[in-house]
């Protein structure tokens, strides 16, 4: 089972522009890591609004694309752009690992 979250923000006024550079560049770094399955931002109906839906193999996965050193400067820079914190949302496949009910 994956290991996949969706996360919601809101970015500052006035750096939206700056945000969506550094999503863009999150975004293509994403996709040469290993154990990331699927790494997309997008924006909400929410004026201000973005959320990331995030996929790895697994939890260590997801641990290593926060340490790789190429995403360390972008995170910080990311979350420089937002107002207040983020809400993450952890997802699970339909059967979460059950059998079919």
């Amino acid at each position: 089972m994956a290991f996949s979250f969706l996360s919601r923000f809101q970015i500052q006024d006035g750096r939206e522009a700056e945000f969506i550079s550094l999503a863009r560049e999150m975004e293509a770094l994403s996709k040469s890591e290993q154990g990331t399955l699927h790494y997309q931002f997008f924006r909400l109906a929410e004026p201000g609004r973005f959320a990331v839906f995030e996929s790895f193999v697994d939890e260590a996965a997801d641990e290593a694309h926060m340490g790789y050193a190429h995403n360390k400067p972008l995170i910080e820079k990311i979350v420089a752009c937002m107002e207040g914190s983020y809400e993450r949302e952890l997802l699970f496949d339909l059967d979460n690992g059950k059998g079919a009910e």
